[in-house]
C-alpha cells in the first residue's frame, strides 16, 4: 500500500492523543491520530481534572461540553478509615474557581474521551491501526501498521500509554509494579444516601491501602478506587473483572460508609498499578513521547491525565510556534519545559503512598489536630496547591518561545 503523509502522526487515541490533536489544530498544524482499538472503549471509571488541566481544555473549546458531564466537588475531605470522621479538608468548588480561575472537576473517563472525540471530529482519527514498525530518517518518520497501512510524517508523537510501542524504540526499560492493585467501580448515586448532599471527594487512608470516591456523570454515579496490596502483578487489563468478595475482604473492619459503598457496586474491575523510572529524555529529532508513554505515574496525586493535557498543549505550542522545518528544536524545547515538572509529580505520586497507606506518615489523631482543626474550611490546603493548580502550561510554553500567550481566551 502507498504511504500517506501528514505533518504530525500521533500514536494513541486516548485522552492524551486527542487533546494533542485538538491543540495542534488550534495551532494550525496538520495531524493524524492512530488508535489501535477498532472502536472507542466505554470502560473506565472516574477521573479528577484539576485547574491546571481544565483551563487548557476550556481554551480548546470544550468548556460547555465538559460542564455537561462533570461534577464540581465542593471539597476534598480526608476521613478516618475506621470511624469516618473528617481529618483534613482542601476547599474546591467556588473557592478553587476564585483562586485559580478554573474549575476542579470530577468526570467519567469514557465521557471525557467522548467529549474530546466529538470536538475533534472523525477526520483526523484512524481506528484499528496497531503500530508495528517505526523508522526515523533525517527527513521524516515512516510508520507501518499491522493492517498493512503505511504512513509518513514529519514528526511522530507516542501517546500510547504505559506500554508504549513508541517508547520501546527510545528506551529499553519496562513498567515497574507498585506492589498494589486497584479496584474501580461505579455505583448509581441513588443507592448511596450520603452522596445526595454537597458533592465532595472523599479519601480514606488506611493501613496498607486506601479508598477514594467522588460523583461523576453529572452526579448520577459515584466512582470509587480502592487499592489492595498485591504480591504479584497478575493480569493487566482495563476490562478485566475483579473479585468483589476479595475486595470486600480487603476492607473488612473499615467504617460502614466504605463497606456499604463497596457492597453497592454490581461489578468491579481490577488491574495492577505500574509506573516507570524517569527517563533522562523523551525525544529524538523527530519522535517524542507524551503523557503516560513519557512519564507513567501512580494515580495517588490524581495527576496522570492532567499532566498529559499539560504535555499536549505545551507540545502543540512548541510545534506550532517554532520555525517550520525545525522539528528538532521544537521537540527539545518541549522536553526542557516538561521533564522537570513531570519528574517531580511522578516522584510525588510514589511518595504519596506513605501517607495514604500509613507508612511512616502522621496517624489519624495527628491529622485531626493539624488538619481539620487548624484549617477547618480547607483554604490553606487549597493555597498549598498553587504549585500544581496554578501552573499555566500554555503561558509557560509561549513565554519560552518569546511569543504572547493566547491565555486571554476563555478559561
Amino acid at each position: 500500500m502507498p504511504d500517506h503523509a501528514s505533518a504530525v502522526a500521533v500514536i494513541g487515541g486516548g485522552i492524551a492523543g486527542l487533546t494533542l490533536a485538538l491543540a495542534l489544530r488550534r495551532e494550525g498544524v496538520e495531524c493524524t491520530v492512530f488508535e489501535r482499538s477498532p472502536r472507542p472503549a466505554e470502560v473506565g471509571a472516574g477521573l479528577q481534572l484539576a485547574p491546571n488541566a481544565t483551563r487548557l481544555l476550556h481554551r480548546l473549546g470544550v468548556a460547555e461540553a465538559l460542564r455537561a458531564i462533570a461534577v464540581l466537588p465542593r471539597a476534598l475531605r480526608i476521613r478516618g478509615w475506621d470511624d469516618d470522621r473528617p481529618l483534613a479538608t482542601t476547599a474546591l468548588g467556588a473557592a478553587c474557581l476564585r483562586g485559580y480561575n478554573a474549575p476542579y472537576y470530577t468526570v467519567h473517563r469514557a465521557q471525557l474521551h467522548r467529549v474530546l472525540r466529538e470536538a475533534l471530529g472523525a477526520g483526523p482519527l484512524r481506528t484499528g491501526h496497531r503500530l508495528t514498525a517505526l523508522t526515523e530518517n533525517p527527513d521524516g518518520v515512516h510508520l507501518a501498521f499491522a493492517s498493512g497501512a503505511r504512513h509518513r510524517a514529519d514528526v511522530v508523537i507516542g501517546a500510547d500509554g504505559v506500554h508504549s510501542v513508541v517508547r520501546a524504540r527510545l528506551a529499553g526499560d519496562a513498567p515497574v509494579f507498585s506492589g498494589s492493585s486497584v479496584y474501580r467501580g461505579l455505583v448509581p448515586a441513588d443507592r448511596l444516601p450520603w452522596a445526595a448532599g454537597d458533592p465532595e471527594i472523599r479519601v480514606w487512608p488506611g493501613p496498607g491501602r486506601h479508598l477514594v470516591c467522588y460523583p461523576v456523570s453529572a452526579g448520577r454515579e459515584v466512582s470509587f478506587t480502592a487499592t489492595v496490596p498485591a504480591g504479584a502483578a497478575g493480569e493487566e487489563s482495563w476490562t478485566a473483572e475483579g473479585d468483589s468478595a476479595e475486595l470486600t475482604a480487603a476492607y473488612r473492619g473499615w467504617n460502614p460508609t466504605v463497606t456499604r459503598l463497596i457492597a453497592a457496586a454490581d461489578t468491579v474491575r481490577r488491574w495492577p498499578l505500574h509506573d516507570r523510572e524517569s527517563l533522562p529524555g523523551w525525544v529524538t529529532p523527530r519522535v517524542a513521547l507524551l503523557g503516560d508513554a513519557a512519564h507513567p505515574m501512580l494515580p495517588f496525586l490524581a495527576q496522570g491525565a492532567n499532566q498529559a493535557i499539560e504535555d499536549a498543549v505545551t507540545l502543540a505550542v512548541c510545534l506550532g510556534r517554532t520555525a517550520e522545518a525545525d522539528a528538532p528544536t521544537a521537540l527539545r524545547r518541549y522536553q526542557e519545559l516538561r521533564l522537570p515538572r513531570t519528574r517531580l509529580i511522578q516522584r510525588g505520586a510514589r511518595e504519596a503512598t506513605r501517607f495514604l497507606h500509613h507508612r511512616g506518615s502522621p496517624g489519624p489523631g495527628r491529622l485531626h489536630r493539624t488538619g481539620a482543626a487548624a484549617d477547618p474550611h480547607g483554604l490553606a490546603g487549597l493555597r498549598a496547591m498553587e504549585w500544581l493548580y496554578g501552573h499555566d502550561a500554555e503561558a509557560v510554553a509561549a513565554g519560552a518561545i518569546g511569543e504572547p500567550s493566547t491565555a486571554q481566551a476563555a478559561s
